[in-house]
């Protein structure tokens, strides 16, 4: 007899919340001792795109990428994505073919093992409240950037609540004129409904699909200009 998807659903939502605690506790501490180990965050980072699929893959989402061809895996973008659920972490660190950084809330980084595992992947802490600690940060992320490695932000700073793209936080453009790092646009779909924020319930399977947007050059604006630079940016993920 076929169980009605009611009855399914909780116990679904149940067995992916057991697993992303136990993977990422598993994961997290893998990416920490890789980092003592090796040196660097890159074997972290790619331990951490194993975390990304594994929750995937228990979760039932299949995801499919358009426009690949835009982004050059030897060179180092800003990357800029919309940001709908929880979900957005795992699908974009586990189907991104590039070494990327977050940079990321401050609040991430004080949930145990978690946190420390995303400091040995060398992400990036911004705390929002602190401005004196907010531009170190994206002098750090400048700094990785010149490092030929990517950033990746969400500007809008947190997740949606209805579904639609909410206004853009500056600090990323900030990041984007003072580092002249292309800006690289990622529109991710299907995750809210997925998991829209304050539910506990994951509507499994999905089909997630991430779009990859051309490069915006950022040369030709300054601190003074970035709003403009930030609405184009909007402009072109709301197209």
């Amino acid at each position: 007899m076929k169980l009605p998807y009611s009855l399914i659903q909780p116990v679904h939502s149940a067995i992916v919340i057991f697993w992303t605690i136990f993977a990422s506790i598993f994961f997290g501490s893998a990416t920490i001792v890789a980092a003592l180990i090796t040196g660097n965050d890159k074997t972290a980072h790619r331990i951490a795109s194993i975390w990304g699929r594994a929750i995937l893959l228990v979760s039932r989402v299949q995801v499919s990428i358009t426009g690949l061809s835009h982004i050059d895996p030897s060179r180092a973008y800003i990357l800029m994505a919309n940001h709908q659920s929880v979900f957005d972490i795992p699908i974009l660190l586990g189907c991104l073919p590039l070494q990327f950084r977050w940079l990321a809330k401050a609040e991430l980084f004080k949930i145990p093992i978690f946190g420390q595992g995303m400091r040995s992947c060398g992400y990036i802490s911004i705390d929002r409240g602190n401005q004196a600690s907010s531009f170190e940060s994206i002098a750090h992320a400048a700094r990785t950037l010149s490092q030929g490695k990517s950033i990746l932000i969400f500007p809008e700073g947190t997740r949606t609540r209805d579904g639609k793209l909410r206004p853009f936080k500056k600090g990323g453009f900030v990041l984007a004129v003072d580092a002249g790092a292309p800006i690289v646009p990622i529109i991710i779909r299907g995750a809210f409904s997925l998991l829209p924020k304050g539910r506990l319930h994951v509507n499994a399977p999905a089909h997630i699909q991430m779009r990859i947007l051309a490069p915006i050059a950022t040369t030709s604006y300054s601190r003074d200009t970035k709003e403009s630079l930030m609405e184009r940016v909007r402009e072109r993920m709301l197209a």
